[in-house]
């Protein structure tokens, strides 16, 4: 079968990943002072923390329509023998609802629900394009690509709260405490959730790697494939410590830096930072 992997821009792959793999994404928009942006065409996440550094609003996102997502549909449903679709995760965004119904009356459409974001859903697009090129069943291709998103373990550390403090994620006085502290969060995806799983402290570069080693040491039940390191703007220093820590605690035998896209850029900020990578 010849088949067709799309995605939102979520997914944070970078060009020479989507090229490689022949994934399309399907921008999703950014808001901006009450108007509509395309993710990484009109908008980037440059843009994003310049407008809120002169003091600008927060930038937010919105789900494409389902009139778009029929439209896409359609359009790869006519070349393809199926069309794969790797959404955001239901519990972050509309966008998995609207791309279901917009499939209703597509018979070789299937919409995967991620249950992630970033490169926790870029792990899943991966898949999909690798288990496409010997897929013979579609409903089995939905069926094991649902299966492998229980597997994906997703998390970023904050160097700061800004970002959730004006998004209303994170009051003031639990910033300021955190602040005077010197506390960095960690944010777990689980269950297509995310939550605060623990509060580093000190020195932004040590958090990091004592971050990696949290969720790579003494691992024997992970998948040694591949692994992302996923970040809004970082030091050099803190990159490469983080690099430095994955190679010394995984064997993995890929490792993907990505620029984090608008999505984490809008909620987290600057200086966000995760580590992704598959269970076995």
């Amino acid at each position: 079968m010849k088949i067709k992997i799309l995605s939102d821009s979520t997914c944070d792959l970078s060009q020479d990943i989507l090229d490689k793999y022949d994934i399309t994404v399907i921008p999703l928009i950014v808001m901006k002072d009450d108007k509509e942006f395309r993710d990484g065409i009109t908008i980037t996440p440059a843009d994003i923390f310049a407008h809120v550094a002169a003091g600008g609003s927060l930038c937010s996102t919105a789900a494409l329509s389902v009139g778009v997502y029929q439209e896409i549909f359609e359009k790869y449903a006519k070349e393809y023998d199926g069309v794969v679709h790797v959404n955001i995760g239901s519990g972050f965004s509309s966008s998995y609802q609207n791309a279901c119904l917009a499939a209703e009356d597509q018979p070789n459409v299937r919409i995967i629900d991620s249950q992630n974001l970033s490169t926790g859903q870029g792990l899943v697009v991966m898949k999909a394009a690798e288990l496409a090129q010997t897929c013979t069943d579609l409903d089995a291709l939905h069926a094991e690509l649902t299966a492998f998103t229980e597997k994906v373990e997703a998390s970023f550390v904050l160097d700061q709260l800004k970002y959730m403090v004006k998004g209303g994620r994170c009051s003031s006085a639990a910033a300021l405490g955190a602040n005077l502290l010197n506390l960095k969060p960690c944010i777990e995806v689980k269950g297509g959730k995310m939550s605060v799983v623990k509060k580093y402290r000190g020195n932004y570069t040590k958090c990091l790697t004592s971050y990696v080693h949290d969720r790579l040491a003494n691992r024997v039940d992970l998948d040694d494939g591949r692994i992302f390191i996923t970040h809004t703007p970082v030091t050099d220093e803190q990159l490469e410590a983080v690099k430095d820590a994955v190679a010394q605690l995984g064997n993995f035998r890929e490792t993907l830096v990505t620029d984090a896209g608008c999505t984490v850029s809008c909620h987290c900020g600057p200086g966000t930072l995760g580590v992704l990578f598959v269970r076995k």
